[in-house]
């Protein structure tokens, strides 16, 4: 069983889109704006990138965020002991990227944020009187030239069979942020869960975008939009030998947004990066 397929270009869209968030944290969009050749030449090259030396001279900053996470320091999902079998690179606005690199993931991050802002319009629009009433300010603008949304390129490794006992390629957990949108991956393995606890498989149809909630938009919307729990199991057969690269672009408000009468946008943040340990 898979979640359903919203067509972008439908004149429901965005009720089709914001009820499948609802019901399930999770939505899938066809015939979005984002070009599947940018997509897929960032893929390839990103590739190149994990598979070369160059990587460790980006070596990431405590203090920034950014540049490359080794998997020696790999997140722990909140709640599990055990690494993510996984390696990344974060770029922010103002953070670093290989010279040779730039071009395409600077462009992917401007048009990737810019739809975004249409998807947090649909999200707001489609929310009850009660639940629009609690948002500080309009969803759009909470991220609208943010310089804490974060687009992390990860590469998950083929599978080696040293792997250590329990480990899998991403844990199961919830998003920090708001949104996160994400082009399907070169590779399965993506599934959310379900309320009676089982999983569904994400499709990984190419060309498609995946959008799911975060944390702090659950946190603004009073719980009526959930933070789903979603996980990378591992590849079984032939598909074990292979790579997978993924491109979450997490949206991530302005510092001082307001969230809650708990939290502000910071204050959330930090919680949950000194809970992952990378703070």
């Amino acid at each position: 069983m898979q979640l359903p397929t919203v067509d972008y270009k439908a004149p429901d869209a965005a009720a089709q889109f914001v009820e499948s968030l609802r019901n399930t944290g999770f939505g899938v969009l066809k015939n979005h704006p984002i070009p599947q050749s940018l997509v897929e030449s960032i893929y390839k090259n990103w590739q190149d990138f994990f598979n070369s030396e160059q990587k460790h001279d980006f070596l990431f900053s405590k203090d920034t965020q950014d540049g490359y996470f080794p998997p020696s320091v790999s997140e722990v999902a909140k709640g599990f002991t055990i690494k993510d079998i996984k390696e990344y690179f974060h770029v922010y606005p103002k953070g670093r990227v290989p010279a040779q690199l730039e071009a395409d993931v600077r462009e992917y991050y401007r048009l990737a944020s810019e739809f975004a802002g249409t998807l947090l319009s649909w999200v707001q629009a489609e929310s009850p009187a009660d639940v629009r009433a609690k948002f500080s300010i309009d969803l759009k603008d909470m991220i609208a030239d943010s310089e804490q949304t974060l687009l992390r390129i990860l590469h998950y490794p083929p599978m080696t069979g040293d792997e250590e006992p329990g480990a899998i390629r991403a844990a199961a957990h919830g998003d920090i942020n708001l949104l996160t949108v994400l082009p399907a991956s070169n590779e399965p393995g993506l599934q959310v869960q379900k309320t009676d606890g089982g999983w569904l498989d994400v499709p990984c149809d190419f060309g498609s975008l995946i959008i799911n909630i975060g944390d702090m938009l659950q946190e603004a919307s009073g719980g009526y939009f959930p933070s789903t729990i979603h996980r990378v199991i591992n590849p079984t057969g032939k598909a074990s030998t292979k790579s997978r690269i993924s491109l979450p672009l997490f949206l991530h408000p302005h510092p001082d947004v307001v969230l809650s009468e708990r939290y502000t946008a910071d204050s959330y943040l930090q919680e949950r990066l000194r809970e992952l340990g990378v703070k």
